[in-house]
């Protein structure tokens, strides 16, 4: 009776380790394409012009380019691993308040890109957005911003300690994906299993440029110790905003006090560019919009 227990739990645990091999990138990756998926910057009555951009394997990306009068610089925003672009329109009024030029694009695999996601493809996907703006619209780097979003902090971090752009701003992220998920599912051997590693600790601590860290105590996906980590990690100078709020709302942009800290952030460490913009916009007539990024 005893042996028979045993070996439908041994059983039992072997299937939910060949389940959790088999289906990483299923957990790592959600390219969703919900309500919003028409959804652009137009239905905030924002100019945008819609681009695309080669990557050096192949793949085409699909993003925004959004301007904003009297620019001090270019956010580069690398959205979190569930939806697309569509579900982070709700950033944009923000960057327009801190007179940023924002270029939104979706990771190989999600909304309107080419191509299937992998840690690799990410990276690649993030160096095709960095050339598009260095050589494609003569962007200085270090009038770039590098916002990143949970995963997609890891992303931005993998591209900042490899370039040298004016600033780097990780939101909700977390240290690695072993660690995460260690925390997450404490009773299997992750760091044996993970095929993923988007190790933004080792990142962090490899950049150049300031760094800064907005997290929440109450993030109920990714701890606030992660957040506290990677400002440990970060080389000067850097700066930490405490949120407040869960995973999927403790936005930047939810609070005035909050935007204050990231003007005054950009004031200190990304200067306000002097080159002409030349590009065509467009936005078409809409209703308001509603969207929550993920």
């Amino acid at each position: 009776m005893f042996s028979t227990a045993l070996i439908s739990i041994v059983l039992a645990y072997g299937l939910l380790l060949a389940a959790a091999c088999g289906f990483q990138s299923r957990l790592v990756y959600f390219p969703l394409v919900g309500r919003n998926e028409t959804l652009t910057p137009a239905a905030l009555h924002l100019p945008f012009e819609e681009v695309q951009i080669a990557t050096a394997d192949g793949e085409t990306l699909h993003g925004w380019f959004v301007p904003t009068p009297e620019t001090r610089g270019t956010v580069l925003l690398f959205h979190g691993n569930a939806g697309n672009i569509t579900h982070r329109v709700s950033w944009l009024p923000m960057f327009r308040q801190l007179r940023l030029d924002a270029l939104l694009f979706d990771y190989r695999g999600y909304g309107a890109s080419t191509g299937t996601p992998t840690e690799a493809g990410t990276y690649a996907d993030a160096e095709a957005a960095w050339h598009h703006l260095t050589e494609s619209r003569k962007i200085p780097a270090e009038r770039i911003v590098l916002l990143g979003e949970s995963l997609g902090g890891a992303i931005a971090a993998h591209l900042a300690a490899r370039q040298t752009p004016g600033a780097l701003v990780l939101h909700s992220a977390f240290t690695s994906v072993p660690d995460l998920a260690g925390e997450i599912y404490p009773f299997l051997p992750v760091r044996l299993l993970a095929r993923f590693q988007y190790d933004t600790l080792a990142a962090v601590s490899a950049v150049r440029c300031p760094v800064l860290v907005v997290h929440s105590r109450d993030d109920d996906i990714v701890p606030f110790s992660h957040g506290q980590r990677l400002f440990d990690a970060a080389p000067e100078p850097k700066a930490f905003i405490e949120l407040t709020g869960s995973h999927n709302s403790g936005f930047l942009f939810m609070r005035a006090a909050w935007v204050r800290a990231f003007d005054g952030f950009l004031r200190r460490h990304v200067a306000a560019s002097s080159n002409p913009r030349s590009m065509p916009a467009r936005a078409s007539p809409s209703g308001p919009a509603t969207a929550s990024p993920g």
